[in-house]
Order: C-alpha cells, then structure tokens, then sequence
C-alpha cells in the first residue's frame, strides 16, 4: 500500500516573508534540527531562494552567538 505523501509549501511563501532577520531566534529556530544543525530543503518544504536567505542568516545569528553551532556535548 503506498501513501501519498503530503505536498510541503514554503513556510515563508505562505506567510508573505520577504526578508529573514538573523536576530529572529525562534524562527530560525524552527530550521534547526535538536542537534542545531540547519534542516535541508526537502524536509522543511522552504523554497530554493527562501532557503539559501534562511542558511546565511542563521550562520550570521551563529557568528554573534545568538544561537549555538551544536547542542551536543554539555553534560
């Protein structure tokens, strides 16, 4: 039995997005796996142009440490 699997939209499409700010954390958040590594296109349905503006201003939010390059390792 296959299923159909559900077609993903750009969640920056549909909320009239223009612009990715690196200092929104909990957006950026939402693109980040538990590990904090950025989620690939095919998982979170975001479009090419959209992702590549998601991937640079998450890495600007890193380089200020506003969000972690990993979650690993603190015991």
């Amino acid at each position: 039995m296959a299923f159909k699997s559900r077609r993903k939209y750009c969640y920056f499409t549909e909320n009239n997005i223009k612009e990715i700010d690196y200092k929104d954390v909990k957006l950026l958040r939402r693109f980040t796996n538990d590990q904090g590594k950025i989620m690939p296109r095919r998982v979170t349905g975001s479009c090419a142009k959209m992702h590549r503006k998601l991937v640079r201003a998450i890495k600007q939010s890193r380089m200020i440490c506003l969000m972690p390059f990993t979650d690993t390792g603190v015991e």
